[in-house]
């Protein structure tokens, strides 16, 4: 029986590691202050982000807006670009490890978990 794909989240900012494998920036912007050979960054998809408008539109009042910036950003992931994104996401995963990559300062409250339950998977963030 074929292991079902994980996902690892991982902050640009902490040191690539060789289990964390491949390794995809799940960010619309590049992160500040990271060059691309520290980032160690095999693939970038922009794709599977959530838009620029809502992007901004949550960040104003994530408190308050998370449950309809989830309903929005599921809403986005149905575009063609976003579930070649999403296939493309799944294909790495099993074909081996997949780190998702992101700049953001607390992932649990990003986009991310909506995007790795979308992949059909909990996030499994890196403990340090």
């Amino acid at each position: 029986m074929a292991q079902r794909p994980s996902y690892r989240v991982k902050r640009v900012y902490d040191e690539p590691e060789a289990a964390d494998g491949r390794r995809v920036l799940v960010d619309r912007l590049w992160p500040r202050g990271i060059s691309k050979q520290q980032a160690a960054i095999d693939d970038w998809a922009k794709d599977v982000t959530p838009s620029t408008e809502l992007r901004k539109w949550y960040h104003a009042d994530p408190d308050t807006r998370r449950a309809e910036f989830e309903r929005r950003y599921r809403a986005e992931l149905e575009s063609d670009a976003a579930q070649q994104g999403l296939a493309q996401l799944r294909q790495d995963a099993a074909n081996g490890p997949l780190t998702l990559v992101t700049a953001v300062k607390e992932p649990a409250h990003s986009h991310v978990p909506v995007l790795v339950g979308e992949l059909g998977e909990t996030p499994k963030a890196d403990r340090r």
